[in-house]
């Protein structure tokens, strides 16, 4: 399958309110993710990855050996994060069900704690990458971090929630003040909702 950049699941200003501006989502949607897509394409163009599921792709091309991946696994690995990244955002945020917060709260002793384990987490990210919170492969919950594109799937884990901590994902709103974004993600942004239908 080829890869497709997604339509927003809400308009170019929807999160214009609560921290991310259209502005942000023209640069990071349409230019930023879009260049993952056509590099992507072409990077598969002829090889033995062409019109398979990017996942496959992914897990295929991963090297925990590599400090520098392949440019096949940067682009795959960056469509499907970004992918998941517009879904987990709702302008405004939802409300937490209750079998999410349930679960975060056995695993993390409160929401609060889990809160500052995930912002800690995107803050101390040196350089380009992304925090989450993973299903781990023990069923647990837990907070991890990447560098650059690499995520969850590469190590057999669920991507639950994932913040992009590019600077590209903030700076035109927040300039440096990676954990204000961070805050502003987890307060006005997170799409609950969507948090939970991973479980």
């Amino acid at each position: 399958m080829a890869f497709e950049l997604p339509d927003l699941p809400y308009s170019h200003d929807a999160l214009a309110d609560h921290g991310m501006s259209r502005e942000t989502l023209e640069y990071h949607h349409d230019i930023h993710h879009k260049a993952y897509v056509d590099n992507g394409n072409k990077a598969v163009a002829g090889t033995e990855w062409e019109g398979k599921p990017v996942e496959e792709i992914i897990k295929g091309t991963y090297d925990p050996k590599a400090v520098a991946q392949n440019g096949i696994f940067n682009n795959a690995s960056q469509y499907w994060n970004h992918n998941q990244f517009w879904q987990m955002m709702a302008p405004g945020g939802t409300g937490m069900p209750g079998e999410l917060e349930k679960a975060i709260t056995e695993s993390f002793g409160s929401l609060d704690t889990f809160k500052e384990e995930f912002a800690a987490a995107g803050a101390g990210q040196f350089g380009s990458g992304w925090c989450w919170l993973v299903k781990d492969t023990d069923g647990g919950l837990k907070v991890t971090k990447t560098e650059n594109g690499v995520n969850p799937l590469c190590f057999g884990q669920t991507a639950l929630l994932g913040c992009d901590v590019w600077e590209h994902s903030y700076y035109i709103d927040f300039r440096n003040k990676r954990p204000a974004y961070l805050q502003n993600f987890l307060d006005n942004l997170v799409n609950w909702e969507n948090v939970a239908s991973r479980l």
